[in-house]
């Protein structure tokens, strides 16, 4: 019995540049929603316990912000990818993050993934030909256009069943 060659994802399936910007943009706007979340418990539990040094002094703690700014990145990322391999930039633009097969990468890809947006400069490796970043290639996944990648499949399957028979 011959082995059946597996479904593969191809350039022509991967989001546009105009999607994986929309992505960024809106997921950008999403985690600003966070860390204003965020943000106000830290300041309504520094006024429930009475101790504001920690709110005081965090305009000027860098360090701070760059934690809690990572932090809410990695949650955001993570929570969403992990469970539906989209954020909601990627369920406005209809683009879903998948592996080679354009299968839902593993939990341990996705967050290889977020740790590698962590990269300086990541988002500017979007410049380019196809459209895929760092953290793409570094975990092993790829932003594809959901749709084309459904019709793909289907063809591909459609076609192998035909070929087996």
């Amino acid at each position: 019995m011959e082995q059946r060659k597996p479904f593969t994802v191809s350039d022509e399936l991967l989001a546009s540049h105009g999607q994986r910007f929309l992505n960024l943009l809106i997921d950008t706007v999403m985690q600003l929603i966070l860390f204003f979340i965020v943000l106000v418990f830290i300041v309504a539990k520094a006024e429930a316990s009475g101790d504001k040094t920690f709110v005081n002094s965090l305009p000027t703690n860098t360090l701070a912000q760059y934690t809690i700014t990572t932090c809410i990145a990695l949650f955001y990322y993570n929570v969403f990818e992990i469970f539906s391999a989209r954020t909601v930039g990627k369920w406005i633009t209809q683009t879903i993050v998948v592996d080679q097969n354009g299968e839902k990468p593993h939990n341990e890809m996705i967050l290889m993934r977020s740790l590698c947006r962590l990269i300086p400069f990541n988002a500017l490796s979007i410049i380019g030909f196809p459209a895929r970043t760092w953290h793409d290639s570094i975990s092993k996944t790829y932003v594809v256009d959901k749709r084309a990648l459904e019709a793909e499949k289907r063809l591909f399957y459609t076609a192998t069943t035909l070929n087996e028979e």
